[in-house]
């Protein structure tokens, strides 16, 4: 099976990626029910930090961005997978999430040859999304570094504008003190023969 069909089905919840019981069942060809059986027989092996059961609300958002994809004509095999387990599953029977850990565990529960292949190929798509958001924080990071530079940049050019703006501010002020100071009216003394010619 291909590495990003498996990824496909890999969600994001409460920070951690995982993958749900019913799309690992379907990976190990067997049932939802009888996967889930044997890891009720080894629930020591899945601690929380491995294995959890979905809330309603994260089921409901995983079903509603599935809706999306198909809507969307982005229909994958995840998607069907999703909307097959419905019918099968009832809204008060909330999906177990597997971590990363929690599936490389599966081998230790599941140990028939086919099973630990898939564990080997799941495990290599989970290493593959990290590599894959790692370079995405790369890149957002510098994306960021960028925009913090433009903002300097801005915040610079705003400041070489206002000094600009000031100078000339000033030179209009003088300017128009001067045309002023030769447009005033005199006062004080005045020539007196100025009067006699009158």
């Amino acid at each position: 099976m291909k590495a990003q069909l498996i990824q496909e089905r890999i969600y994001e919840v409460r920070g951690e990626k995982v993958m749900l019981d019913f799309d690992l069942a379907k990976l190990y060809e067997v049932e939802t029910r009888v996967f889930n059986q044997a890891i009720k027989r080894n629930t020591a092996s899945f601690p929380k930090d491995f294995m959890f059961r979905l809330t309603v609300k994260e089921w409901k958002e995983i079903l509603a961005s599935q809706v999306v994809l198909i809507e969307n004509n982005g229909t994958s095999n995840s998607s069907q997978f999703v909307m097959s387990s419905i019918k099968h599953r009832g809204a008060k029977y909330t999906p177990y999430a597997f971590t990363e850990h929690g599936v490389t565990m599966l081998a230790s529960v599941l140990k028939s040859p086919k099973a630990r292949k898939m564990n080997i190929t799941i495990v290599r798509a989970f290493i593959a999304l990290k590599k894959f958001a790692g370079k995405n924080v790369a890149v957002l990071n510098l994306i960021k570094e960028l925009k913090e530079r433009i903002d300097e940049h801005d915040a610079q050019l705003k400041s070489i504008y206002d000094a600009l703006e000031n100078m000339l501010d000033k030179k209009e002020d003088e300017r128009q003190k001067k045309i002023n100071w030769e447009k005033r009216e005199r006062i004080g003394f005045k020539n007196s023969s100025s009067k006699k010619s009158n």
